[in-house]
């Protein structure tokens, strides 16, 4: 029998094992995707405006995350340091939470109690939610926050509510209730988990504790066999509770409908039947197993697991063993079984309904970042089984055949742990080679060079590659958004007399205007400018609305101002210097002609020929 000592100083190792693998994993990755989309809102809109932290993202309502992201862009703008202390420090806040609430549902457990913790800190579900930085600002805190409700509730039920502390416990979790879901909006979960594993727990009363035990400590235990007595004491032992966060729960639902657009678009039940199918049998099942040990990803996509079906196989049978010893020996683990798995289906229908049209890939599913939330309901029912009274043994056995069959069990659990965590490490280092096969880093990281040192010339917007974000994203796939808050960078405007744009490594370049259309040169020449007024230039052909780069040469007899402007559009104020100079602009419009007319008094100008077009990089224009 393990001691208590013991018991914690392995737990704390186990964390802290855990936390420098995935500072590790931290350490070598860099931004993806919605991180960009969040720095890119934080760097075009005031970070504590109601645009900037309530607005609906791909469906979430999140302004906790936002805030978070908004803040580290300020202080340090497209720089992966605070984003990955800040993965670490709420990792070991979930961690140290999952722990406790793993000590207040199996106060007696020893093994059993490590074998939940390993299996929450190791398990790949919990992986992908984390390395990628806006997944993890939403999953993270939902992990910390359901797991100490859990434990709160659990607390007060045993105690009928009649712990000395009973209303700041009350405060707290109602606190944590709602950061948990400024964060994330299926933190709404935690209310009906927090309720079932209270109930479950209720199933073995325990008396409560004297003043001043630390939660979690051992406390003498007696039978409660009928389970609508414990679907009773669960609500009437934490009733205070159950009506503050309930109150939050209805608030905040009608908060989020109010202000997300998460059921826009197109839906359909069979793919989203198909897409939780995938998601358990190909995700959660290996996971049971270590696995999957196989990462591929189509960039930009994010990594998914290719879990073999070997893999799949022996995480059912993981699972099936698990269960029927569950089962067969301890009171009441059907019962938290079936609520296990209703939470592994059900939780995953929302979001799949949400990612539910017809182009969906199923592999989507196997990406597993939906998952985090589904480990934590599957620990809390490890513990509460683990915790729960052991059936009685038959009769006549013996207490050293007992004691035999329990040293033998306590080897057992450690030999499959140390397998599954072994595997769960393969895993983890495939997914991690996976995740660093991505462009973002390096471009981002050329990029701010690249820009600091080409602080002198106005640049024009661009978009990121598309290997990094695509035009789904627009605007914020713009580099005025995502480098918006850096100090040291060019202006970005519509107007440049040098142009260079960034190219797919994020290098600063020659840019080049593409002839969609020609400028016919003008009829006058450098000692004899025939601009002097209004004027239109003649265009090779007709242009749609659109947002054009015109690229024209001038001669001007002094320095001064002049308006362009294309049909529909609005007219652009231009600087000119004096002598022999090319231009570009930035106009959107339509038509046959570009309309120029001199603002400053006196001045004239002649021009030559030009074009009409996109930006692009010159090697690649003729």
């Amino acid at each position: 029998m393990l001691s208590r000592r013991t018991i914690s100083s392995v737990a704390i190792a186990l964390i802290v094992a855990q936390l420098v693998v995935r500072g590790w994993l931290a350490a070598t990755g860099n931004f993806y995707w919605d991180d960009l989309v969040l720095i890119g809102r934080a760097s075009s809109n005031p970070i504590l405006s109601w645009d900037y932290l309530g607005h609906s993202h791909d469906g979430h309502f999140m302004p906790a995350a936002f805030l978070v992201a908004g803040v580290s862009t300020v202080v340090a703008p497209v720089d992966w340091l605070i984003p990955a202390v800040t993965l670490v420090a709420l990792q070991a806040l979930a961690s140290l939470a999952v722990w406790r609430m793993i000590r207040v549902l199996a106060p007696r457990a020893g093994i059993g109690a490590l074998a939940a913790l390993a299996f929450y800190l190791f398990t790949p579900m919990t992986v992908p939610a984390f390395a990628w930085w806006a997944a993890a600002l939403n999953s993270l805190p939902l992990q910390a926050a359901m797991a100490w409700i859990v434990a709160d509730a659990v607390l007060l039920v045993r105690s009928r509510g009649r712990r000395p502390d009973a209303r700041l416990i009350v405060i707290r979790s109602a606190v944590v209730f709602v950061v948990a879901l400024a964060f994330f909006e299926k933190s709404l979960f935690i209310l009906p988990v927090a309720f079932a594993a209270a109930t479950l727990s209720a199933r073995t009363a325990v008396r409560t504790p004297p003043t001043g035990t630390a939660p979690g400590a051992e406390s003498d235990r007696r039978d409660v066999p009928a389970a609508d007595s414990a679907l009773i004491r669960a609500f009437t032992g934490a009733r205070t509770l159950w009506v503050v966060l309930s109150g939050v729960f209805v608030v905040w639902l009608i908060v989020f409908f109010s202000v997300s657009d998460a059921t826009a678009g197109e839906h359909s039940i069979s793919q989203t039947l198909r897409l939780v199918w995938r998601s358990i049998n190909n995700a959660v099942v290996p996971s049971f197993a270590g696995g999957p040990w196989e990462w591929e990803r189509w960039v930009p996509s994010p990594p998914m697991g290719f879990a073999p079906v070997w893999m799949i196989v022996l995480g059912w049978l993981v699972i099936a063993a698990l269960v029927v010893w569950a089962v067969r020996t301890r009171h009441g683990a059907a019962a938290v079984v079936a609520c296990a798995a209703g939470y592994v289906v059900v939780a995953q229908l929302p979001v799949m309904w949400n990612r539910s049209s017809a182009n969906t890939a199923l592999e989507l599913a196997q990406t597993m970042r939906y998952l985090p939330d589904t480990a934590v309901v599957i620990t809390i029912a490890i513990a509460l089984i683990v915790g729960s009274g052991a059936r009685q043994h038959p009769a006549g056995r013996h207490v050293g055949e007992r004691s035999e069959r329990g040293q033998t069990g306590v080897a057992v659990v450690a030999l499959v742990g140390a397998f599954a965590v072994a595997s769960a490490m393969v895993s983890l280092a495939s997914f991690s080679s996976s995740w660093r096969d991505d462009p973002t880093g390096d471009y981002l990281a050329n990029a701010k060079q690249a820009l600091a040192r080409n602080q002198d010339h106005t640049m024009f917007d661009q978009a990121l590659p598309l290997e990094v974000l695509l035009p789904v994203a627009y605007p914020n796939n713009q580099i005025s958004h995502t480098f918006g808050r850096l100090r040291e960078r060019p202006d970005f405007g519509v107007t440049t007399d040098r142009l260079m744009v960034l190219d797919n490594s994020g290098h600063m370049v020659e840019g080049a205007v593409t002839p969609a259309r020609t400028i016919e040169p003008g009829s006058g020449a450098c000692d004899r400018p025939e601009i002097d007024g209004p004027t239109e230039l003649s265009l090779s052909g007709p242009l749609l609305q659109w947002r054009w780069t015109i690229a024209v040469g001038y001669c001007a007899n002094m320095p001064g101002q002049i308006e362009m402007a294309l049909d529909d559009g609005p007219a652009q104020r231009v600087d000119v210097q004096a002598g022999l100079h090319v231009v570009y602009v930035q106009l959107e419009g339509r038509g046959r002609g570009i309309s120029v007319r001199p603002l400053t008094p006196d001045l004239a100008l002649h021009t030559g020929e030009g074009r009409v077009g996109e930006v692009a990089d010159a090697r690649l224009v003729g």
